[in-house]
């Protein structure tokens, strides 16, 4: 297969390409490094990168930012970069590589571990997580072509604790390599409409 690993140069995005690039041809993407450029945060961008990038089997977000904060000092703005980039993001890179990917290919979404357990200053990833995992499960119904659609919903990285310990006392960590295998669970096989959780 041919697929698009948007975000490969991230913690689990590096540890997807290495699990699938060892049997696929693995084509990476990122705002600032890759084969192909884009910003989650830019349709325009991601039409372009699916231009560039032509026919694929399959399309992989380990990508999207949200904003860490306090409730009582998150506004517009902060919940804002959540909608826009990993929310809105991902939505559009399904929307917008539709007609990029496929007969019988698929897309695999990234959400996160407080879409069902939160913490401090995560209500943002919280409110993005789980509008991600009921939206994958919605559009899995209405896909065309029989492309498919799943979400992959890991605990904290373990290789991402020294950035994000703080916000995940108490949580046990998941390497970035136990992660992978539920996207390549998603990737090479048959179920769509799936949040698989890596905890």
């Amino acid at each position: 297969m041919r697929i698009f690993i948007v975000g490969a140069a991230g913690t689990i995005g590096r540890a997807v390409a290495r699990e699938l690039g060892a049997r696929h041809d693995v084509v990476s993407g990122g705002r600032s490094s890759g084969d192909v450029r884009l910003d989650l945060a830019a349709p325009d961008s991601i039409r372009a990168a699916f231009a560039e990038l032509g026919p694929v089997d399959a399309v992989v977000s380990a990508a999207g930012n949200v904003h860490f904060g306090a409730l009582e000092e998150m506004g517009p703005e902060e919940y804002g970069l959540g909608l826009r980039d990993k929310l809105m993001g991902q939505v559009c890179l399904v929307l917008l590589g539709r007609d990029a990917v496929r007969d019988g290919g698929s897309f695999t979404l990234t959400t996160g571990v407080l879409d069902r357990d939160p913490v401090r200053m995560g209500s943002s990833a919280s409110m993005v997580n789980g509008a991600l995992n009921a939206w994958v499960r919605a559009a899995a119904i209405e896909l065309p072509r029989c492309l498919r659609i799943n979400a992959v919903s890991p605990g904290v990285i373990e290789e991402a604790m020294p950035d994000y310990g703080p916000f995940f006392r108490g949580f046990e960590p998941v390497p970035a390599a136990r992660a992978a295998l539920a996207y390549a669970k998603s990737v090479e096989g048959a179920q769509t409409g799936q949040v698989y959780r890596v905890d």
